[in-house]
């Protein structure tokens, strides 16, 4: 088992704790999606659960604790995460009978002589009943017992949890590293830099990205909002974006655009950067904002009953206006 370079030191600093006896009794692991949250949460359980660990840290693999908690069975070990419902599809909240299921093994004693450990993953997505069930397991720590919440999004865990929990917050490399580290992976340079950017620096998210193909989704995405900004029809384009995760497409516009605004024309070294930096160059930076907001509120929309094809139109609509607003 290995980590990300960049969680090397993290990784040090809680294998130190673990060997000084003083690992927190709740951790709360937090950073965006790529930066490898769940990889150090899995090798973090591994650890506490092997007896005999690697001189690295790592848990041996070979234990029967180890053997054990390959295979799923072991005693010492719970996950509390999204359940599936009676017809099949995962329940969007975790509930306050899984909280009080994690109580009762909380009171019961590890039956190795070791850890407890107890993972709940998304923790911000209890409910305000299974949130205040956990705070009375949080104020009663039992002795050997390891908590450890995940969140994607940790502003929505209420305060009274996130303040009786140590905090492990990932935040992406250095420039430099996360390049070398995404070029190690196989990129090539410019893809590298180009994802990257896309990415805020986020090397896992960044090779996600490499390995979805995200360039071509990216061209595509260019030619349709030329097309939209030269008046050409919108119909079309809409048909084809409500097509596909518009979400995701949301996200990767709103990205673009952000981008191109930033960059002086002619001066973008990134062949797709520069290519929307030229359909934003001349526009009303003001107008451009407004777009800009009204792309996320759309976003925002997405899980709302409207339809889809007519918010696209309109949001091309006023793409058009804001990039030909010299033109008026």
């Amino acid at each position: 088992m290995s980590l990300q370079p960049w969680l090397a030191s993290i990784w040090e600093g809680l294998c130190a704790r673990i060997a000084a006896q003083r690992f927190p009794h709740a951790l709360l692991v937090v950073g965006a999606s790529g930066l490898g949250k769940r990889d150090l949460v899995a090798a973090l359980v591994a650890r506490l659960l092997c007896p005999t660990p690697r001189g690295d840290g790592f848990a041996c693999g070979l234990c029967r604790g180890c053997q054990l908690r390959l295979a799923g069975t072991h005693p010492d070990r719970l996950h509390v995460t999204l359940e599936a419902r009676d017809d099949g599809k995962l329940r969007t909240e975790i509930t306050i009978d899984q909280i009080r299921t994690l109580g009762e093994r909380f009171a019961a004693r590890p039956s190795f002589g070791g850890w407890q450990v107890v993972t709940i993953d998304p923790a911000d997505r209890m409910n305000v009943a299974a949130a205040n069930a956990l705070l009375k397991t949080l104020e009663e720590p039992a002795a050997n017992t390891a908590l450890i919440l995940v969140a994607d999004e940790p502003a929505r865990l209420p305060a009274t949890i996130r303040s009786r929990c140590q905090r492990i917050e990932l935040r992406p490399p250095d420039p430099a590293a996360a390049r070398a580290w995404l070029l190690a992976q196989g990129g090539e340079a410019a893809a590298a830099d180009e994802a990257l950017l896309f990415a805020d620096g986020n090397p896992g998210a960044a090779k996600a990205m490499l390995d979805a193909g995200f360039g071509r989704r990216v061209d595509a995405l260019i030619s349709d909002m030329d097309d939209a900004a030269r008046g050409r029809p919108l119909a079309a384009i809409a048909a084809r974006w409500g097509e596909q995760d518009c979400d995701a497409l949301f996200a990767m516009l709103a990205r673009l655009v952000v981008l191109a605004m930033r960059t002086e024309p002619g001066t973008a070294s990134l062949p797709r950067i520069a290519a929307m930096a030229r359909l934003t160059a001349q526009a009303d930076f003001r107008k451009l904002q407004a777009w800009w907001d009204h792309l996320n509120l759309a976003r925002a929309r997405l899980s709302t009953p409207l339809r889809k094809d007519l918010a696209i139109i309109e949001l091309l609509d006023e793409w058009r206006a804001a990039v030909n607003a010299d033109a008026a």
